[in-house]
């Protein structure tokens, strides 16, 4: 087995005296996809958030590549190949695709300390190119996202985090309230990720979303890893007992 991409050792996080999380200790390994269950209240929401910099932990480490990493902010985990997909926050609905692919990483045509003007062109072309490369046909980089259906703005979601070479992406209950068809399109999304060398974490309490395009699943309960098996070793009843 080829070593962890990720390595987290004895993760711990409190607030306000509630103890979030408790000694976690998990490898993900390249290539695959992990899918993350639990309960609201399991943990799962404070180690994403730990782990794409949005929060830090109070104890253990994390490794990446073989590197301890402490992320201060998201930009942090984003530099080292963690692009995060959150359900509701990944887009901003009154900008268009285009925007929305690039935001915090605008190009410019010249810059004088940082402050310059965005390429527009080169925004415009290189959004075609990579939301066809997921197999996305929309009509304009410069339609709104609050145009596009939900998993339309996954897949420019998706799109962006493929542009920009992530080497992990976690993807925060990517299904929900998602017509069928558009949940199998993101699945399908997921199960692509591998070919593509993108380790994927897949956070969803539809545990059958998560058999169908997993490799391996772990669950949590009460701040603890109860479970991380095999996607073909494991079963449904386990998982459930295990909760």
């Amino acid at each position: 087995m080829a070593d962890p991409i990720i390595k987290i050792r004895n993760l711990h996080k409190w607030y306000s005296g509630v103890h979030a999380l408790k000694g976690v200790s998990l490898d993900i390994q390249p290539n695959e996809a992990l899918g993350l269950v639990g309960d609201n209240g399991a943990g799962k929401s404070t180690l994403i958030n730990i782990l794409s910099g949005i929060q830090q932990a109070d104890e253990g480490e994390i490794t990446i590549d073989g590197e301890k990493v402490n992320f201060r902010n998201p930009r942090d985990a984003m530099d080292r190949g963690i692009e995060t997909i959150y359900q509701y926050n990944s887009m901003v609905p009154t900008m268009s695709i285009a925007r929305n692919m690039f935001i915090g990483r605008e190009p410019l045509k010249a810059s004088f300390m940082g402050v310059g003007i965005m390429d527009r062109k080169r925004m415009a072309e290189e959004s075609v190119q990579a939301i066809a490369d997921v197999d996305l046909h929309l009509r304009s980089p410069d339609a709104l996202v609050g145009e596009l259906s939900g998993g339309q703005r996954q897949g420019v979601a998706i799109a962006r985090a493929m542009h920009f070479k992530s080497k992990v992406m976690i993807l925060d209950e990517p299904t929900n309230h998602l017509a069928v068809k558009e949940t199998q399109k993101v699945i399908g999304f997921v199960q692509s990720l591998k070919e593509l060398g993108i380790t994927a974490i897949f956070i969803s309490h539809n545990i059958h979303h998560v058999f169908e395009c997993c490799d391996r699943i772990v669950a949590m309960a009460r701040g603890e890893v109860v479970l991380d098996r095999r996607t073909e070793e494991t079963n449904m009843e386990e998982i459930h007992s295990a909760l």
